[in-house]
């Protein structure tokens, strides 16, 4: 289980991103966090694998203190919490293996991981993570020289290496097209069903949200807004997440 306790951001020219924010997340969820651009999502889901540091509060999970972890104890924790981004974070001159296989970094000595240096084991976890995301055959290409759908799901690929228990997703579909946004968020709906990991997705259209999430949370400036059922969203409560002049555009 997943707890945040009242956490506070506030970055360093006086943003308030994250206002006294608390919420439990079941193990094996598929929650969804919705909400405008700049409403604190991101740095919410940075803020749990400590990519950004809270100003105050906790984090905890399995009983353990995120927010007050060392950093060797830090490191064991981030071996367990994947992470996707919106743009790839894919090292684009190198090969889709070599992105991939960076996903177990947190798993070899740092000796090991200056020089790439990767156990026989390694490379099959990463060409079946390969398989399973259905560009096995793009193994030794560029991963610049793939579809922006094919990188994101590099970048699912590189997480899995992790074995993750806690997925996090940071606008994954946020620079795809409808048919491509589909096919990455099926990947993650299997991880979640098939292997029982726990998601954590943030998304800005709310037709997304409801087919695939179990539960959603909602943000605006900061602050808590919703939390529930994707069928509780109703005209009302999308515009005060979303603002009274918003518009309801679906993704199909």
């Amino acid at each position: 289980m997943l707890k945040i306790e009242h956490l506070i951001k506030v970055y360093e020219d006086g943003t308030r991103a994250l206002d006294d924010v608390s919420f439990t997340v079941q193990d094996g969820e598929f929650l969804v966090i919705i909400g405008l651009s700049g409403s604190g999502k991101s740095t919410l889901l940075r803020c749990i694998n400590r990519l950004v540091e809270p100003t105050s509060g906790r984090i905890l999970w399995d009983g353990t203190d995120i927010t007050a972890a060392s950093l060797d104890e830090l490191r064991r924790i981030r071996r367990q919490i994947g992470m996707i981004f919106q743009q790839f974070n894919l090292v684009k001159r190198s090969s889709v293996l070599t992105n991939v296989l960076s996903g177990r970094l947190g798993y070899v000595s740092s000796w090991r991981s200056l020089i790439g240096q990767f156990s026989r084991e390694d490379m099959q976890r990463a060409r079946r993570n390969l398989e399973r995301v259905g560009i096995a055959d793009k193994a030794n290409n560029r991963a610049d020289a793939l579809s922006g759908g094919q990188q994101q799901r590099v970048g699912i690929a590189r997480a899995l290496m992790q074995e993750p228990r806690l997925m996090l997703a940071d606008e994954p579909v946020a620079s795809l097209d409808p048919s491509t946004s589909h096919s990455v968020l099926q990947y993650l709906e299997a991880l979640n069903k098939q292997d029982g990991v726990t998601i954590m997705c943030s998304l800005h259209f709310l037709s997304l949200a409801r087919a695939y999430g179990t539960r959603i949370i909602a943000l605006k400036d900061g602050k808590l807004v919703f939390e529930g059922l994707p069928a509780e969203i109703d005209e009302d409560r999308f515009k005060q997440i979303y603002g009274e002049d918003a518009v309801r555009v679906e993704i199909l």
